[in-house]
């Protein structure tokens, strides 16, 4: 399993899940087709996240908004 995991949720939503279950987060962001990505530590703390979020967890492809220029 990744580290990484992206829910229909809100940026505050995620974080305050992670908090409440105590999962420290490494990355965190909002997706521009909406909901959030989020990078755990490790695979069981994802694991941890997906099993909090159920269906909302979303599968496939999602829409990234570029946090960094290419080169030029």
């Amino acid at each position: 399993m990744s580290r990484a995991i992206n829910v229909k949720a809100t940026l505050d939503h995620v974080i305050a899940t992670c908090a409440k279950r105590k999962v420290p987060i490494s990355a965190i962001e909002a997706l521009h087709s909406g909901g959030t990505r989020v990078v755990m530590n490790n695979a069981a703390d994802t694991a941890i996240i997906a099993k909090a979020y159920g269906s909302k967890v979303i599968t496939g492809t999602v829409l990234r908004t570029p946090t960094r220029m290419g080169a030029m």
